[in-house]
């Protein structure tokens, strides 16, 4: 529900802006579909992902796991050169990452197939989205049709086969929802204007480290168990962090 109304949210902000906005190039519309259509499968894995595992092991291992997907690629099929300095800061991430992820056992594994899945889903629109957005030549139109799109089939299948249950939750929670849609559509926007001035792999390691904020959200309002592991790695992550932006 909570997953559905955020992408609502979303939707409504894009459908209310892009009347204002110049329309993406031409050659970047194959690029919105295929991105909206991972998407959507984004949201619905870790939106089940999150129902079976903790927050402070599987977030680390979707999105740590993700920018070393992302830097390979770009470097061999993109064109992105990294110097040997921004390896060290995307190996450094990934590592900071990789050991939180995995310092403690998950209660079920399927949520760590999941989170792994998950890893590649986003490496494969960070990937699509950082070609898509360089041949828009609007990065702020681009990202909104995006949501859009990505929001659309959420909305119309609450509608249609979960109203009675949709509506009552959303009129609950609607500030829940209108604060998570401004924020995944603010915080994915800066992304891809930022992929049109840097190398995709570079974007895509510090966007991660979303990660330090996700641990403290873990710790103090999920209540999950953060030992000196996890702080330790916390720490690498924003080592690697700093040596990506003095790269």
């Amino acid at each position: 529900m909570t997953t559905i109304m955020v992408t609502t949210a979303a939707a409504v902000l894009a459908a209310a802006l892009l009347p204002f906005l110049r329309a993406p190039a031409k050659a970047s519309w194959p690029f919105v579909v295929a991105s909206a259509l991972f998407q959507i499968t984004y949201f619905l894995l870790v939106a089940r992902t999150y129902q079976i595992a903790d927050m402070s092991q599987a977030y680390p291992l979707m999105r740590g796991t993700a920018p070393l997907i992302v830097a390979l690629v770009g470097v061999f099929l993109l064109g992105d050169a990294l110097s040997p300095i921004a390896w060290f800061g995307v190996i450094g991430i990934c590592l900071g990452i990789f050991s939180i992820a995995l310092g403690s056992n998950l209660k079920d594994r399927k949520g760590v197939y999941l989170a792994l899945l998950n890893a590649l889903v986003i490496a494969a629109y960070t990937l699509i989205d950082g070609i898509g957005v360089r041949r828009s030549a609007a990065p702020a139109a681009y990202t909104l049709w995006v949501f859009l799109l990505t929001g659309l089939p959420f909305t119309l299948s609450a509608m249609t086969t979960r109203r009675s249950a949709f509506l009552p939750y959303l009129h609950r929670h609607w500030r829940v929802g209108i604060a998570g849609g401004i924020g995944t559509t603010a915080s994915y926007g800066l992304a891809l204007w930022a992929m049109t001035l840097a190398p995709v792999a570079v974007v895509a390691a510090l966007r991660e480290t979303s990660i330090l904020f996700g641990i403290v959200i873990a710790a103090l309002i999920l209540k999950e168990p953060i030992g000196p592991r996890r702080v330790i790695s916390a720490c690498i992550i924003a080592g690697g962090a700093a040596i990506l932006r003095l790269a």
